[in-house]
């Protein structure tokens, strides 16, 4: 997901969604990546992507550095166009593919760029059209999503529109954006516990697995060191970062250190030992603090900010 930096437009007109579209079908073509689902928004693009053979990454980076220099250059502004990076989530393709797929889709219908599902038939800016025929994007695989209704491609798109349709009812669904997802996971010599990432989509012990893998980080866009986490809302409420690591009742540092710890495992996926080592607590502690840090940073617009700007701020295309 590409969002356009203080929520502004990232398509003026046509001619720039074209423009970021050809880009696109390009790249995945040169990097041998699949593209399952696309939809572009005002200020906003969903990608669904499959590499294979490049990093995502590295395609993130050729997409986002041309358009936003095309997109200055035409416009005649200067300065970031993207708000940070990307936000990126692995997804577990056998339990989410076609749930993300179908959410994707939808977008346009939900955002109000188009009144019905027969508009989105042929709404040219979302890979929905694609697959029913109506326009073409080199790179989409529409294949490999019509396979999971059917062998014959009439009545598979016939299937797949209906899968799409009935989506339209469920609304709004946050658990295939990030987050949202309540996982029991039990790890050798503890107890079941909950866990968050919303860098991941899939089952407890799909992200217990990609935790323990030594290639999560070139999944995922890096996360900030934990100190960094610290310092950054110890800044925010305008305390000295050592006074979350020492024993102490005061509200004030309660309620930072609960902001501590649902920022670093629930938005960078942390696991709840290293947070614990980090603010000198017990693992279960930072559950705790997590469940009341997620109601203070909810209600607060400036730790929202926070975390859009200083904590995901990264080298990014102007």
């Amino acid at each position: 997901m590409v969002r356009g930096i203080e929520k502004r437009d990232i398509f003026n007109d046509d001619r720039d969604r074209s423009m970021f579209l050809n880009r696109l079908s390009l790249l995945l073509v040169k990097t041998e990546t699949k593209c399952l689902a696309w939809a572009f928004m005002t200020n906003h693009a969903h990608l669904l992507l499959l590499p294979t053979k490049a990093k995502l990454a590295e395609l993130m980076r050729r997409l986002l550095t041309a358009y936003a220099v095309t997109f200055n250059l035409r416009h005649h502004r200067t300065g970031h166009l993207f708000q940070n990076r990307y936000k990126s989530i692995v997804c577990d393709e056998d339990d989410y593919l076609l749930e993300l797929v179908r959410y994707i889709h939808l977008n346009p219908l939900r955002a109000g760029l188009v009144t019905s599902i027969d508009q989105l038939d042929t709404y040219q800016w979302s890979g929905h059209s694609v697959i029913m025929g109506n326009h073409a994007l080199t790179g989409q695989a529409v294949d490999e999503v019509l396979q999971f209704f059917g062998l014959r491609k009439n009545s598979a798109m016939v299937k797949y529109r209906q899968y799409v349709a009935e989506g339209i009812a469920l609304g709004k669904r946050d658990e295939l954006v990030g987050g949202g997802l309540k996982r029991y996971l039990h790890f050798s010599g503890s107890h079941d516990f909950q866990a968050f990432d919303e860098r991941i989509l899939g089952s407890g012990e799909f992200v217990e697995e990609l935790w323990k893998e030594t290639d999560l980080p070139h999944l995922l866009p890096p996360s900030p060191p934990l100190d960094e986490i610290i310092g950054a809302v110890a800044d925010a409420f305008d305390i000295e970062a050592a006074a979350m690591q020492n024993p102490g009742r005061k509200r004030i540092i309660s309620e930072a250190r609960g902001v501590c710890c649902y920022i670093a495992t629930n938005k960078f996926g942390y696991s709840g030992a290293a947070v614990a080592r980090a603010l000198n607590i017990t693992r279960s502690g930072v559950l705790l603090a997590a469940t009341r840090g997620e109601g203070i940073f909810d209600s607060s617009p400036q730790l929202h900010a926070l975390f859009d700007s200083t904590l995901t701020t990264t080298d990014h295309p102007s």
